[in-house]
């Protein structure tokens, strides 16, 4: 047997192998060599290359389809695009609401030591969607470079409806090709997922030790508590009131394909192409999923709005504010808002703890020092927090298809069936 050869026959019995399965494989191999060889660095090269791929083409990715999507598609965003962006608003409201209620049943305490520093903090609501609002018209290049998900659809959106009316079916038909060429570069990225997560598993823990849990295990058990109280009841019950179907099957599905990889990634932007290909899997319309998959990893932020909210009541313990009820209200609304506004990067949410701090007159180098307890536990917290947030971007694309099927009378799918 040729050299050809042999690596032809590895290239099919790797991929004969389910995906799932090889990236368990990387993942106990990864922290098998943290744990061996921890001064084996370059073995982290490679999740830094997965990562840095993801994020390079996803971009790109989204670019293409939503303008794919508009150009040809006919009037596809319907009442399911209302009913997504409604999940996700409602699912992120009740997370903040489940986070108030689980600090003012576990009440937290900070030991404040160094504040953190930022190029730009939000200093509130109102600077946040402005924010937002000033980068859905930035330079759509630049949009792209930087990764800015809402100029990104914005001007996608733009150009596929412009192009939806002027432009030729053979012009239609390239803008196909090129958004499945894009995506299947994208499969081809995921496919190598196994040796990316064993790099980024291999660094976590080679480089991070247990003081994390030591200094702040209460803190982080709190908020691993509430993600995973929302990731397995509340977003579960939504999904159920909104189907009237068991919502599990599609919960847990969503959890391990989505919210495994974007548990490492720690990265909803990164996660995006993993988000699209499991959407295709589940068979839901391409024009539909290619627009709500990117809105939800800049709006849909569950695990961001629990983080503000946990961080902000631990804040006001510390330093003895007593915050009541309404004002707890009020916090669960700024956190929702808030979350809306996070980047979809590693620990963009923690930026964001000082503007809600402001509410309960807290000082910012007191809330900078929040911010930087936030990042010596935003190895395990961000984690959680991502997952939670990504899965829950699929999770809720597909209810608001499959309850257009339901009405339109369309058997759902087997989920244990697909591949």
């Amino acid at each position: 047997m040729n050299v050809a050869s042999f690596f032809k026959n590895l290239v099919k019995k790797y991929n004969s192998v389910s995906l799932i399965l090889r990236i368990l494989c990387g993942l106990i191999i990864g922290a098998v060599l943290g744990l061996l060889v921890p001064g084996a660095a370059w073995l982290g090269l490679f999740g830094d290359l997965f990562v840095g791929a993801l994020k390079a083409i996803a971009p790109v990715l989204v670019f293409v389809l939503v303008i794919s999507a508009l150009a040809k598609g006919g009037n596809k965003l319907d009442s399911r695009f209302g009913t997504v962006i409604w999940l996700y608003v409602i699912s992120t409201l009740m997370a903040s609401v489940v986070a108030v209620a689980g600090s003012f049943l576990f009440p937290q305490t900070l030991k404040l030591t160094v504040a953190a520093e930022a190029d730009v903090i939000p200093t509130g609501i109102g600077e946040v969607l402005r924010n937002l609002l000033l980068n859905m018209v930035a330079n759509p290049l630049g949009s792209i470079v930087e990764g800015k998900y809402i100029g990104i659809l914005f001007w996608a959106a733009v150009l596929g409806l412009a192009l939806k009316g002027i432009a030729s079916d053979t012009t239609k038909d390239g803008l196909l090709h090129i958004a499945e060429g894009v995506s299947l570069v994208v499969r081809w990225i995921i496919n190598l997922a196994p040796f990316g997560i064993m790099g980024l598993v291999f660094t976590n823990v080679s480089t991070n030790g247990l003081s994390i849990f030591t200094d702040y295990g209460k803190l982080l058990l709190l908020l691993v508590g509430c993600m995973l109280a929302v990731a397995l009841i509340v977003d579960p019950l939504i999904a159920f009131l909104t189907l009237r179907k068991n919502p599990y099957p599609l919960v847990l599905r969503c959890l391990r394909e989505s919210g495994l990889t974007a548990f490492f990634t720690r990265s909803s932007a990164a996660n995006i192409p993993v988000n699209m290909e499991l959407c295709e899997k589940l068979g839901l319309d391409r024009d539909m999923y290619s627009v709500s998959i990117p809105l939800g990893a800049t709006i849909n932020m569950d695990g961001a709005a629990i983080t503000i909210a946990v961080m902000t009541l631990a804040a006001a313990n510390t330093v003895g504010v007593s915050v009541d009820l309404p004002s707890a209200l009020i916090l669960s609304f700024i956190a929702t808002l808030g979350a809306c506004g996070a980047s979809g990067v590693a620990g963009g949410s923690l930026l964001l703890i000082p503007m809600a701090c402001s509410l309960f007159g807290i000082p910012q180098d007191i809330a900078m020092q929040v911010v930087a307890v936030g990042f010596i536990i935003g190895v395990v917290q961000d984690s959680v927090e991502t997952a939670l947030n990504s899965s829950g971007d699929v999770m809720f694309a597909a209810v608001a298809e499959f309850k257009q099927w339901i009405k339109e009378g369309k058997e759902l799918p087997d989920l244990k069936k697909l591949k």
